[in-house]
């Protein structure tokens, strides 16, 4: 298969071209190897090779030595609109959700907390730690914090959705903003996350409010952005 003479790379040619027929496989499924692809393409296997390693950075696919290069099941899409819930949408969607609850901590709020739930310069908040599933795999690591006026409603939370949770307690939340990031994540996260340390994760700093219009709760989720996209709708 001849490649066009155009400006781009050879080998990102070569990624364009393996993305488009990722569609024809399954998640699982092996792609040819590297020298049946040099072969097809025309091109060394340097130059797969290199195309085949963008497409893992990207996390279409997985390098398994001895075995060859898995195609991994596309990145998973939330809508993030004023009412929608993580929860919510994805068992709607059919995917299976759950929330561990990694730990609960009483503390001094932290500037942003403060300005963000308008709360005094000496006001103390209370934070819940959650590691959210999608198909039994990590996916998220979420710190909850909220003005510690509301301990007591929070205290029987155990695990599962936060939202559902708030509102079964009469507490209806919608998202006022969303701040998206990248960074790199820190060794607990990478090992929480079940990913490497050299793979960036996708951060979000989100304010709801309550049905008062009263600001609630102070979201921030770290996500791995090899398996999670956000899609924001106007």
């Amino acid at each position: 298969m001849n490649l066009s003479r155009q400006a781009e790379p050879v080998y990102l040619q070569i990624v364009a071209r393996l993305k488009a027929e990722l569609l024809d496989y399954a998640a699982g499924d092996l792609l040819p190897g590297e020298l049946p692809l040099a072969k097809r393409f025309g091109v060394n296997r340097h130059t797969v090779r290199r195309a085949l390693d963008v497409l893992a950075q990207e996390g279409y696919v997985v390098r398994r030595q001895g075995k060859g290069t898995q195609v991994l099941e596309a990145p998973l899409r939330y809508p993030m609109v004023e009412h929608s819930a993580y929860s919510d949408w994805f068992n709607a969607t059919g995917y299976s959700t759950q929330a561990r609850l990694l730990g609960v901590a009483q503390r001094p709020a932290e500037h942003i907390e403060r300005e963000h739930l308008e709360l005094a310069v000496e006001a103390e908040v209370i934070e819940y730690r959650t590691l959210r599933f999608i198909k039994d795999s990590p996916i998220s690591v979420i710190r909850h914090v909220f003005a510690i006026e509301h301990a007591a409603l929070l205290k029987a939370y155990r695990k599962g959705s936060m939202r559902q949770y708030l509102r079964a307690q009469g507490q209806v939340l919608t998202r006022v903003f969303s701040l998206i990031g990248a960074r790199m994540p820190t060794s607990q996260e990478s090992s929480r996350l079940m990913l490497p340390e050299n793979r960036p994760v996708l951060t979000v700093q989100t304010v709801s409010q309550n049905q008062e219009g009263k600001a609630f709760e102070l979201a921030l989720s770290i996500s791995r952005a090899d398996r999670f996209q956000y899609h924001v709708v106007m």
